[in-house]
């Protein structure tokens, strides 16, 4: 398919946040854009604003008709979240449409440019937000597809009128073996999905493959500790060849030495905390200099950089209340951002709402999830977010939930969470998942501001 050809576009689940950067970039060129999902949300709703129609009911007769002639004009594409009973899927497929998945049109889109590539089972997000950042603060300026909201910019999706692109690249369902980047950048590949892997020699057999795909002149900058070969290897625990020094906290913000080959860069302050977050900065700003950033413009950029939604989002920071809400939800990451929490604040007693994602991930990590979720004072656990799976027999959040070695530890609903919260008033509180958890954060904000 030729790209440039497309004139109308229509999105099966547009609510997801790699498909509605999708529909804000083909709405961006001036295309007719539309699509289904099943749920209205505040980002569906933002996208309505900008122009774009949404159907939330799977009828094929409610898709306006410019969309159902099969032509070189008229893109179809989806998102393997969706299940393949949807009527809207099969009836596109009937009319002898060739549909494509998310993964593929980002491909086709990026195939003509200057392609940095982020990918990793943890990190990816907010490294792609750091070098997007770094390179549009600095005026250099790219296209970015972000697996999240930046705050710097409250979008999923920016424009630049040059050839650089930034891509958050997916390994669910092995989507980024759709990129041949110029820059890949691997932040981790700890065990995930595998329910589509298998386990993680394959996992990390497609991580191989997409480093395979990088242009001949290309670089591959990979974490120190991973098994896979690099141009830069990078950490914050060992000297390699780029590395944080010095890692510090004063005054509640992290500051750090950069060093790479024996060039310096002291004191940088990042404006998101964590260590797991100084790690993606080091990242960032190894791909910044080979983009030929100036050493201070991209210290001032990690200065005034704003995070990602859902990524240790503070959403409530007062003398009485602190309340932090992360879309962690694999134990590496659940360690990673309670460890950064307890960094910032050591004397509060923690208190963890967590809703696990997928029957199948929560029962092969439970023993990780349990370590993890030990890290916590009180832990608020919900029942298991479904997503795309069914059931499996045996595997619930009270199996879970046995398994941590916490104290104080119970199985609420969303309703007894918000009667908990509004009788606790926990100091310290912290939201964790990837499910439909964030439906909590704004009456949970208004219990502990307002109530």
């Amino acid at each position: 398919m030729d790209i440039t050809n497309i004139r109308q576009v229509y999105l099966i689940g547009i609510g997801g946040i790699g498909m509605s950067a999708l529909a804000r970039y083909f709405r961006h060129l001036g295309c007719l854009v539309g699509g289904y999902d099943k749920t209205e949300t505040d980002l569906t709703r933002r996208l309505v604003t900008e122009g774009i129609t949404i159907n939330y009911v799977d009828d094929f007769d409610a898709v306006n008709g410019a969309f159902k002639s099969p032509d070189e004009h008229t893109l179809i594409c989806y998102t393997p979240a969706v299940p393949g009973e949807l009527d809207i899927l099969n009836q596109f497929q009937e009319l002898g449409h060739t549909l494509f998945k998310r993964s593929q049109v980002l491909g086709l889109i990026s195939q003509h440019k200057f392609t940095i590539a982020v990918a990793g089972t943890h990190g990816k997000t907010t490294t792609t937000a750091l070098i997007t950042h770094i390179l549009t603060d600095s005026g250099l300026g790219c296209s970015a597809f972000l697996g999240g909201l930046s705050t710097n910019y409250d979008t999923n999706v920016l424009f630049s009128d040059n050839d650089v692109m930034v891509v958050e690249a997916d390994e669910f369902d092995r989507s980024f073996l759709t990129l041949y980047p110029d820059i890949a950048v691997v932040t981790s590949a700890d065990a995930d999905h595998l329910d589509i892997y298998g386990d993680k020699d394959q996992l990390h057999e497609s991580f191989r493959l997409f480093l395979g795909q990088l242009h001949p002149d290309g670089k591959r900058i990979v974490r120190a500790d991973l098994p896979f070969d690099a141009d830069v290897h990078y950490s914050t625990t060992e000297v390699t060849d780029a590395y944080a020094d010095n890692i510090r906290i004063k005054r509640g913000e992290f500051f750090y030495d950069y060093v790479r080959d024996g060039q310096h860069i002291p004191d940088m302050h990042l404006g998101v905390p964590g260590r797991h977050n100084v790690e993606n900065a080091v990242a960032a700003t190894v791909v910044a200099q080979l983009m030929k950033i100036p050493d201070a413009k991209i210290t001032q950029a990690l200065s005034t950089f704003a995070g990602v939604k859902r990524r240790f989002e503070y959403i409530v920071k007062t003398t009485d209340s602190i309340y932090i809400d992360d879309y962690a939800h694999h134990p590496e990451e659940l360690k990673a951002f309670f460890s950064a929490v307890r960094q910032l604040y050591p004397t509060k007693k923690l208190t963890a709402i967590f809703q696990p994602h997928l029957f199948s991930r929560t029962r092969d990590f439970v023993v990780g999830f349990a370590e993890a979720l030990g890290m916590v004072d009180t832990l608020l656990l919900m029942e298991i977010y479904p997503a795309r799976e069914m059931p499996i027999k045996g595997v619930d959040a009270r199996m879970l939930l046995d398994k941590v070695e916490v104290g104080d530890k119970h199985l609420l609903s969303s309703e007894n969470i918000m009667d908990y919260v509004r009788t606790v008033r926990p100091e310290l509180l912290v939201t964790a998942g990837a499910g439909d958890i964030d439906l909590l954060v704004k009456p949970l904000k208004t219990i502990l501001e307002h109530d």
